[in-house]
């Protein structure tokens, strides 16, 4: 009887499965629609029997079918091994149930192999210790180490029920400012499934089994062989714009993992090819967030120009790109 009423007194989470869950195991389906969580954890829920599947128990290893109606019931205790530490944040918004956080490039978002602490995670328990009560203490998407800008932290069981339901519903607008390399003709949308590299395990790729993925692009500014750009999402796939620009052979400046060799543009002044040699990360800014407070209703954005590293790139191509004009 206790476990039900605690089972009742979690807020729940609800989905449908679509055609890109139809037919996967029960937690590979769940690990799509709900990214908030781990799919260890999922699974574990799954055997708690906190999550129904048109209101049955099933087993993680179920296949599901395409218009299923899943329901989750979330256990919002102690989730993290991991310690609080007083790592300096940028906070760009508090309030009871939202933090938003300027996350500098070279900082990860939470423990993982080789990266143990010195995280944001870390960062955030120190600063709110309530937020070891939930699933990564309250963070629902993730930034690379090395792309820098804002993101929304979860401080409350409703705040954290409503982001994970706005991601799935591709409600949550996320815009970046994307350095490139060379020099496109116009916008356009990029609509090509992302999964992990068949032969480069902690690469990822464009590939026929993969998740879909689309990213939109526009043009802001052409420079001799760059181009600045403004990237949105449709959907969150681990390093979804790095790969999907490198697919189409215009990969971020920068990019150590995806961008190849460095090039530089033809005739290119000193300064610019300095910078460019400099520069040791991908090109990558979230400048603009926008949601749905999760208790007002109200509709919320913030902006956030890119960092000085970042900004003295864009100068130094604008330059070179003026004085050949």
């Amino acid at each position: 009887m206790m476990q039900n009423e605690e089972l009742q007194d979690q807020p729940p989470l609800h989905a449908e499965v679509g055609p890109a869950e139809a037919g996967k195991r029960l937690d590979q389906a769940l690990a799509g629609l709900f990214p908030g969580f781990s799919r260890s954890r999922l699974q574990d829920w799954v055997r708690q029997g906190r999550v129904r599947v048109e209101g049955a128990v099933r087993r993680p290893r179920d296949k599901v079918r395409i218009g299923e109606r899943l329901v989750l019931t979330p256990e919002y205790a102690d989730q993290v091994a991991c310690r609080p530490q007083p790592i300096p944040l940028d906070i760009r918004f508090e309030d009871e149930h939202l933090l938003v956080v300027n996350k500098p490039a070279g900082l990860v978002v939470h423990p993982a192999a080789g990266n143990p602490d010195g995280t944001l995670q870390n960062a955030l328990l120190h600063h709110d210790e309530f937020l070891i009560r939930l699933p990564r203490a309250g963070i629902v998407h993730r930034l690379d180490k090395d792309t820098s800008g804002l993101l929304v932290v979860a401080r409350s069981p409703l705040a954290h029920k409503s982001l994970v339901e706005q991601l799935q519903a591709r409600s949550v607008k996320r815009e970046y400012l994307a350095v490139a390399q060379g020099v496109f003709t116009g916008g356009g949308t990029l609509d090509e499934p992302i999964g992990r590299h068949p032969r480069q395990r902690t690469r990822m790729a464009v590939v026929a089994d993969g998740k879909p993925a689309v990213t939109h692009y526009r043009v802001l500014a052409r420079y001799r062989g760059h181009s600045l750009l403004q990237v949105n999402l449709e959907t969150g796939r681990t390093h979804q714009i790095r790969v999907h620009l490198a697919h189409i052979r215009h990969p971020l400046a920068g990019d150590p993992q995806y961008g190849g060799r460095l090039r530089l543009p033809k005739e290119a002044g000193e300064p610019l090819r300095q910078a460019l040699r400099a520069f040791k990360r991908q090109a990558l800014h979230a400048r603009r967030l926008a949601l749905i407070h999760p208790a007002s209703g109200a509709g919320m954005a913030w902006e956030m120009p890119p960092p000085a590293d970042m900004q003295g790139l864009i100068e130094a191509l604008r330059a070179d790109s003026e004085a050949t004009a």
